[in-house]
């Protein structure tokens, strides 16, 4: 085979022995916080919205890293119907449009009823034929097709031999399927993790396609991930944090191939991404359950009150004030919401402090200098004791 002596870094060999006690750690607290997310309920709303945003985050990055220019702003209004461009910008809505229905048809493939696609060569194909769909390419680029010509990454890096990339691929997947089968069930996430991101650095070094290499790669890192179980907003989270982090992901692929394949650094690189990016969601969700623990506690508190006009209000003062994460002028306060508007729109003025007195007295909001703030810090006191966190 001619990559032998082309990319003798292809070696299809992973020794861990080497690896430093960091990437275990990271390996353990990823697959931990995955467990910790899946078993994490939420609201309807908040789940769909946490849905978008990550999808957002990943067809972002995925494209952004290949110079697509759509800000994750933008994205998250394609995902919602709502992203409007003008003709000449048209191509860059479909390079997000094509990775968001990727996305979405692997998740369908294998969250839902259907069997999982098996991950070989004819997979891969697939994927970067939607990934290029409907898009102006080179002319000797054939979308979903092998290449047949030299190809050179970034002026720096040469692609391996077209004439191995058929033998290569087909070695690649049954690599991969073999080789990293978790020996138990508690650790299918850690060898996931570590495939996937094994699966994007071979498939970068062999770069196969004429065109869209990374972004199948990264198709390809979303659907072990996904298979694994990782949830589905954690699944996007690699794309997200190569994008984040581009001047040192190029680095680490070159690096990668010049070291003779030492793959060590790129996991390290790949794993404390990943950890931080769930670090991030386990953040946003702790946030949404404060949130529903906070308003059951004001229901729950109001509950033991007489039932009447000025209690539903005096309740619903408090969980307006809830959602402004800080203090607000009094003056403020009867205009926060359409609802209290509402109904103070006949009150006095002398209403509204006395409400305002009344919810003293339960201690779920606080004033001082003609300003009132919920103090939603009180939820806190529910969590198990423990020493506090040293500060970094």
């Amino acid at each position: 085979m001619t990559y032998e002596q082309t990319h003798p870094w292809i070696t299809f060999r992973l020794d861990l022995r080497q690896a430093d006690w960091g990437l275990w750690l990271d390996l353990g607290e990823a697959a931990s916080k995955c467990e910790h997310l899946a078993g994490a309920p939420l609201q309807p709303e908040v789940a769909q919205r946490l849905h978008e945003i990550f999808l957002a985050k990943g067809a972002a990055g995925t494209t952004a890293i290949e110079g697509n220019t759509l800000s994750e702003a933008q994205v998250l209004q394609h995902i919602r119907g709502e992203l409007h461009l003008p003709p000449s910008q048209a191509y860059l809505q479909q390079e997000v449009e094509n990775i968001v229905r990727a996305c979405n048809g692997i998740a369908q493939a294998i969250v839902g009823p259907e069997a999982t696609p098996q991950l070989g060569t004819e997979l891969l194909c697939r994927y970067n034929r939607q990934v290029l769909e409907g898009l102006e390419l080179k002319p000797d680029v054939a979308p979903g097709e092998l290449r047949t010509h030299s190809v050179i990454v970034g002026s720096v890096y040469r692609g391996a031999p077209a004439e191995d990339c058929r033998y290569l691929l087909d070695r690649m997947c049954q690599w991969l399927n073999q080789e990293f089968s978790a020996p138990s069930p508690a650790q299918r996430l850690p060898f996931a993790i570590l495939k996937a991101a094994i699966a994007h650095l071979y498939l970068a070094w062999i770069h196969p396609f004429g065109d869209g290499n990374g972004r199948t790669a990264r198709l390809l890192e979303f659907h072990i991930l996904l298979e694994a179980g990782v949830p589905l907003p954690a699944a996007h989270l690699l794309s997200d944090h190569y994008n984040r982090t581009r001047s040192d992901y190029y680095r680490q692929l070159d690096a990668a191939s010049k070291s003779g394949g030492d793959v060590l650094p790129f996991l390290r690189y790949a794993c404390r991404g990943l950890v931080d990016g769930l670090r991030e969601q386990i953040q946003e969700v702790r946030q949404q359950q404060w949130q529903v623990m906070w308003e059951h506690h004001v229901h729950e508190t109001f509950r033991h009150h007489k039932s009447n006009e000025s209690t539903k209000r005096q309740r619903d003062v408090v969980l307006a004030l809830g959602n402004t994460g800080g203090w607000l002028e009094v003056s403020r306060l009867a205009h926060l919401t359409p609802h209290l508007a509402a109904a103070y729109a006949r009150k006095t003025e002398r209403t509204l402090q006395r409400d305002l007195n009344d919810i003293l007295d339960t201690g779920l909001i606080e004033r001082t200098h003609g300003k009132v703030r919920a103090k939603r810090e009180m939820i806190l006191a529910f969590l198990p004791a423990r020493a506090p966190t040293p500060a970094p």
